[in-house]
């Protein structure tokens, strides 16, 4: 495909450009046994056991951003959504909405971005759809991934905490808030002596590390678009334990609080696309921490909370000065078009 040559409104028609468009550039970087057949759904294996299935879409702004772009963050969002779940990520499908005029060479980087990670990811792209609109009718492109798994064994009640109970620590996996402030850095192209990459990543392999070797995970959730904050005051709504989150133990670069500082933004509700929180057993939190910080994607994990039987359904921050803050879900968006 040629570097000056853009998307046509013939691309999405269903006819000849289509066809080039699939086979010249989706099945040459998706090419498996299963998207080959090229029928109107993918015939999966069988598969034992519980099936997990999610979806989701992304439409970020910038679509290129230090550390990822548009297509890394597609597979990377829908692949840890089912590992933090408990499942293994097996399939994905992948559905592309572009703007007439979008440039090929930009699809084709997005797409090949795409291929490396869900082969990293040991996951395979199986089936798709392509429509593309006129001009001014979409940013240039969006990009939907829906995904299925297989369950853990005995891990179903992992969504829903229902095994979270008074004493349980609670552990992040890394830094937070990266994936926000390298987007907002692109998008208003701000000029920083120390640039701030996203930690976009699939988190499949760390955590299947950890739950075949440990069976007292007893939550897990990626703290996306709402942040870390948001993840744990809705683990605990409506719940009969409270939580006591360490500012001082909560990892955040000192570039990110400094852009947070500067833009007022709290890096608790920032953004991040390669950040599990867990919830498991105290006896076990260091074997599990300690296993963490081995992986390359959780070498700086922390233990940063306590489920506690105090102040039911909320989230209090100890702060770094000894003061009490809760921490609640945000009424808007602090930043959009993050994912």
């Amino acid at each position: 495909m040629k570097n000056n040559e853009t998307i046509l409104l013939g691309h999405g028609s269903g006819g000849r450009l289509t066809h080039d468009l699939i086979s010249g550039l989706f099945v040459k970087y998706f090419r498996n046994e299963l998207l080959l057949v090229q029928g109107d759904s993918a015939l999966l294996p069988h598969l034992s056991g519980k099936l997990c299935f999610t979806t989701d879409s992304f439409v970020v702004d910038p679509i290129f951003f230090p550390g990822g772009d548009i297509g890394k963050l597609a597979i990377a969002g829908t692949v840890n959504d089912l590992a933090v779940s408990g499942a293994i990520p097996l399939f994905l499908s992948a559905a592309f909405i572009l703007e007439e005029g979008f440039p090929l060479a930009d699809l084709e980087k997005i797409v090949q971005s795409m291929a490396n990670e869900a082969e990293n990811a040991g996951v395979k792209i199986v089936t798709g759809d392509t429509k593309v609109v006129e001009r001014g009718k979409c940013d240039k492109i969006f990009i939907n991934t829906s995904g299925v798994g297989t369950l853990h064994t005995g891990l179903e009640g992992i969504v829903s905490a229902e095994n979270v109970q008074p004493g349980d620590k609670i552990i992040v996996n890394g830094y937070i808030g990266d994936h926000g402030m390298a987007v907002m850095s692109a998008r208003n192209k701000l000029q920083i002596n120390s640039p701030v990459e996203s930690d976009c990543a699939c988190l499949n392999g760390l955590i299947s590390d950890i739950l075949q070797n440990h069976t007292t995970v007893k939550f897990m959730r990626d703290a996306t678009r709402g942040g870390l904050g948001t993840v744990l005051a809705e683990l605990c709504q409506h719940k009969t334990f409270g939580i006591n989150l360490l500012e001082d133990k909560i990892p955040v670069r000192e570039n990110v609080r400094g852009m947070c500082e500067l833009l007022g933004f709290d890096p608790l509700f920032v953004a991040n696309e390669g950040k599990v929180v867990m919830v498991v057993a105290a006896g076990s939190a260091n074997l599990i921490l300690s296993q963490l910080q081995q992986h390359p994607l959780g070498k700086d994990s922390a233990i940063i909370g306590e489920i506690v039987e105090n102040h039911p359904g909320k989230t209090w921050l100890i702060t770094s000065v000894g003061g009490k803050r809760i921490v609640d879900m945000p009424a808007g968006e602090q930043l959009p078009r993050i994912c």
